[in-house]
């Protein structure tokens, strides 16, 4: 689309009232959900300290548990972003909450850089995972996400996410099945099949 057509798509957006910044959520009960959040222009304003990529893991655990029945099933966190699969019975909730987090920690951080008034977050974005074999590929996404960045070699050697924990309980011959069975090079593919 032209710049011409976004204008007029979001104008004729307003004038129905209808949603013009993101499309609408709807809280659709107790489900998993991916959750991606990416700093602005994918600025690499997280992995400025390795001790704010500790701080984002500490503080995405905190909001998580805050939440009633939010359970965080694997999680990584990068330079420039994240990705967390959760059990959330109020995703809306939940992404409110990761938002006031993402100002708080951004207000901090740009103290820290003095560079008052930087966007660093992007914003968040939620998928409903929509099946078990759909769950292990998104669980082998997170996994290998520093691999496909290019910040390690082995998905369970970077230090900023749950992947050392999840070989711990499914051990390494598990691990290896699931990569095999559930690959991420066709990620999305047949997951809207309610036989899948």
């Amino acid at each position: 689309m032209s710049a011409l057509e976004i204008e007029s798509l979001l104008a004729m957006r307003k004038r129905d009232g209808l949603p013009w910044h993101y499309p609408p959520r709807y809280d659709q009960g107790v489900r998993h959900y991916m959750i991606t959040a990416a700093c602005y222009r994918h600025e690499p304003i997280l992995g400025a300290q390795a001790s704010r990529m500790f701080e984002l893991e500490n503080s995405l655990s905190a909001v998580i548990s805050e939440g009633a029945g939010n359970r965080l099933r694997a999680w990584v966190v990068l330079p420039n972003h994240y990705h967390l699969l959760v059990f959330a019975p109020d995703i809306l909730g939940l992404l409110k909450s990761l938002g006031r987090m993402h100002g708080r920690l951004s207000r901090r951080w740009n103290l820290e850089d003095r560079f008052v008034g930087r966007k660093v977050w992007h914003g968040a974005v939620e998928t409903l995972v929509k099946s078990e074999r759909h769950h292990c590929a998104v669980l082998n996404y997170i996994y290998h996400n520093p691999v496909k960045h290019g910040y390690v070699d082995r998905w369970q050697d970077w230090p900023f996410g749950s992947a050392r924990d999840y070989l711990e309980s499914v051990g390494h011959a598990e691990a290896k099945r699931r990569w095999e069975e559930y690959p991420i090079d066709r990620f999305g593919e047949g997951w809207d099949d309610p036989e899948l």
